[in-house]
């Protein structure tokens, strides 16, 4: 599963709604070779929980009252509305105006069922996957949505996103097999998670994108655009300034309104996103009651800047909830990048670690609210500890020789700080590894022993609200002799700097599914390495772990696949590929009075915005 998650000052926050959830071990019995048996759902750990003909999801209130407005806030600026492409600041909200295939619910760790597609059909061998579309599915503007605009999308999506191509590498293609019929054929045979993956595919309008705007000029997907674009959801673009603000509202005419799935779901009239430049100032306009709901990722803001009327008089309500970490891995860390040089090598790497101290950030900034992260799947079943046994050992000793031979030996573990001596402890252990490296300290400066070429490091962040726990950091590299300095750069460089790897090092967070999948070569594997706008940034390209990562991929049995994460978990903490940060266990969120929410929310989630509502709705 790929769970997208933003990098934040000290507790990132779970995007609402999660997307793109995939990584996840199907049951092989939807066969039949000759007649497809249609099923309404997908399960990938047991069976789904809700049968077919259900009323609705069990975390929603179908009484919900509709309408109001919701105000939310976002950081940075957006100049697209084109969902495809890999380019250009994609406005916040836009999955309101699209509808996927199926549907997740968010109380069972990975069960799909049936949004645009009423039926999911696979063989046995999972050689391909066939989706059969409502009869009644419409776009907003009352055509049918059909087989043509699900092979037009998933084309486009693979054509014109190079996260999606690799994403859809082994599906060779999609085709219409019926009139409500579509087929993704696949060029390897057990791939248990690319039915469900397709599942989750934007569908666009082909007649829309092939059509001419308001002017008679025609469209072109392959460009970015500010045209009002056009779905088949619950949401249509009303207005909106450019970079500034934009607004949902919600459809009369949605054709899905009253599917199992949507009830008492998208019950606000109206979603505004309004976008900020300064953190502070977002933080101020939810203080003065402009923004009705924000997620806080900041612990000491947390712990020290609540105290003002609003909050006390009860004008805003405060919850710490667990819900979306209880199956979501987090590693949230510092990434160098291995395309540069003075990355590539182990020691180096190792270094930057001993000299980020996490118990002195967490006392003084984060009031010890928060955990350092010791696996890439941390906070879940899945990350290793301890030393290996049984069939995870078993694994890792068929790649004796390709793996650091600690794996073995050696449990992982980060370095301890938290007081002058351990600091200094671990400052002198990390300039150890630079020295056995090939690095010297000259006249303070850390440089190369051979060519004489100064350590620098310059750290590339997204936003200022980071700049507060990334300085200590730097801090402690400069003890060491090191030249680091932060680079804080606006929305659009930083998106076009990391989609080219162009950068030292940046902050960065993966949100792991308790079924990982397909996503891992993305993240980790040598395929991903050159293609731009990968998430493998740290520049991964290592025998080993592409072995480790097809073995997680068609994986037969969860103990199998939970043997092989782990295995992979460890190799890739073993080669030191980042330095890790921390977390919390719990999402906190404040929000105005005026929004409700189920007493019971979903077990995996925040249901926001989907299943909350405005209690002083019309």
């Amino acid at each position: 599963m790929t769970i997208r998650i933003a990098p934040s000052l000290l507790i990132p926050c779970i995007l609402a709604p999660v997307l793109a959830f995939s990584g996840l071990i199907l049951s092989p019995g939807i066969a039949g070779a000759e007649e497809p048996v249609w099923q309404h759902a997908t399960a990938m750990i047991g069976e789904p929980k809700y049968p077919e003909g259900f009323a609705r999801f069990d975390y929603v209130n179908p009484d919900a009252p509709k309408g109001g407005t919701l105000k939310l806030a976002e950081e940075g600026t957006f100049d697209s509305f084109n969902p495809v492409l890999a380019k250009g600041e994609l406005a916040a909200g836009l999955n309101l105006v699209f509808d996927t295939l199926m549907k997740s619910s968010e109380d069972e760790v990975s069960s799909s069922y049936g949004l645009l597609a009423e039926g999911i059909s696979f063989p046995d061998d999972i050689s391909k996957v066939t989706f059969r579309l409502r009869a009644d599915a419409r776009w907003a503007d009352g055509e049918p949505v059909t087989a043509e605009d699900v092979v037009f999308s998933f084309d486009k999506a693979k054509e014109l996103n190079p996260l999606q191509a690799n994403y859809y590498a082994h599906v060779v293609s999609a085709e219409k097999t019926a009139e409500r019929e579509v087929t993704f054929l696949f060029d390897e045979d057990n791939n248990r998670e690319l039915p469900q993956i397709l599942g989750q595919i934007l569908v666009l309008p082909k007649h829309w994108w092939e059509g001419t705007d308001k002017d008679g000029n025609a469209r072109d997907i392959s460009r970015t655009t500010l045209e009002p674009v056009m779905g088949s959801g619950p949401y249509r673009i009303a207005s909106f300034k450019p970079g500034s603000t934009i607004r949902y509202e919600l459809r009369e005419d949605y054709w899905g309104k009253d599917l199992n799935v949507n009830v008492g779901q998208h019950n606000f009239g109206a979603i505004e996103y309004v976008y900020f430049t300064d953190a502070n100032v977002e933080f101020e306009a939810f203080r003065a009651g402009t923004v009705d709901f924000r997620q806080e990722n900041s612990a000491s803001k947390w712990a020290t800047a609540y105290d003002f009327p609003a909050v006390q008089n009860g004008d805003i309500k405060r919850e710490k909830i667990k819900n979306p970490l209880r199956a979501v891995g987090i590693m949230q860390a510092m990434v160098p990048n291995m395309r540069r040089e003075k990355f590539q090598d182990v020691r180096v790497r190792r270094a930057l670690n001993f000299a980020f101290d996490f118990e002195d950030l967490n006392h003084n900034l984060a009031f010890d609210a928060l955990a350092r992260v010791d696996s890439y799947f941390w906070g879940t079943e899945l990350a290793s500890s301890g030393l290996p046994e049984g069939r995870e050992k078993e694994i890792l000793e068929g790649l004796k020789g390709k793996i650091p031979d600690e794996v073995f030996t050696t449990p992982y573990t980060n370095p301890v700080g938290g007081d002058p001596q351990k600091a200094r402890a671990n400052l002198r252990q990390a300039l150890t590894l630079f020295q056995d490296a090939g690095y010297e300290l000259k006249s303070g400066r850390l440089v190369n022993a051979t060519t004489g070429e100064p350590f620098e490091i310059e750290i590339l962040l997204s936003s200022p609200s980071l700049e507060r726990s990334v300085l200590p950091y730097v801090a402690s590299l400069k003890k060491i002799g090191i030249d680091a300095r932060i680079r804080t750069v606006d929305a659009s460089q930083y998106t076009n700097r990391v989609r080219s790897f162009d950068y030292d090092m940046i902050w960065n967070v993966w949100g792991q599914s308790l079924n990982p999948g397909n996503e891992q070569a993305g993240y980790w594997g040598s395929v991903s390495k050159d293609r731009e706008g990968s998430r493998n940034y740290a520049g991964i390209s290592d025998p080993a772990v592409d072995e480790l990562i097809r073995m997680v991929i068609f994986a037969q049995t969860r103990e199998e696949k939970t043997a092989a994460v782990k295995a992979l978990d460890r190799v890739l903490l073993a080669n030191h590929y980042v330095v890790p940060l921390f977390y919390s266990d719990a999402v906190k969120v404040a929000y105005s009075k005026s929004l409700a929410h189920p007493e019971e929310l979903p077990y995996y989630g925040l249901g926001f915005p989907e299943v909350w509502w405005m209690s002083d709705a019309n």
